[in-house]
């Protein structure tokens, strides 16, 4: 059975994939039929590169991703194409919902950023108020001995 899953490659402790389609029996770093994509999480956001045709192909072919890369895919939209495709819509319905689901994602994503700002904010002007709130008040002085 083939498997559309991950490969890691890059350096120690920096580590990007490649998403490949590979037989379920060879090793994670092993042999592979076809390099279909690229994943780099260590940058924000994390970069997802798909050639979508060839991922398209494989699984009309019945090649099973596993749980992380269909979780790849459904961040990219690619698992609802699929979704649709396997429906039996016809494409130029396909086209128009992952055209809306794209600019629903863009504008969720504006609005985190948005939201993370006004946070960032708001923990700012805590912040200069709790120094003043957190003075000490001064002592009173001790009567003088004689």
């Amino acid at each position: 059975m083939v498997k559309l899953r991950l490969r890691r490659v890059g350096k120690k402790k920096h580590p990007i994939y490649k998403v490949v389609a590979a037989d379920m029996r060879s090793p994670r770093d092993g042999r592979y039929i076809e390099a279909v994509g690229s994943y780099d999480p260590n940058i924000n956001p994390m970069k997802l590169n798909f050639k979508d045709d060839r991922i398209l192909h494989w699984l009309r072919k019945g090649a099973q991703p596993t749980d992380t890369v269909r979780t790849l895919f459904r961040r990219s939209g690619l698992w609802l194409r699929w979704s649709l495709m396997k429906r039996g819509d016809d494409e130029t319905k396909v086209q128009g919902i992952t055209e809306r689901w794209q600019m629903a994602q863009a504008d969720r994503s504006k609005r985190e950023t948005e939201r993370k700002a006004r946070r960032a904010e708001r923990k700012k002007a805590a912040q200069a108020k709790a120094p003043e709130a957190a003075k000490p008040a001064p002592a009173p002085e001790a009567p003088a001995a004689s």
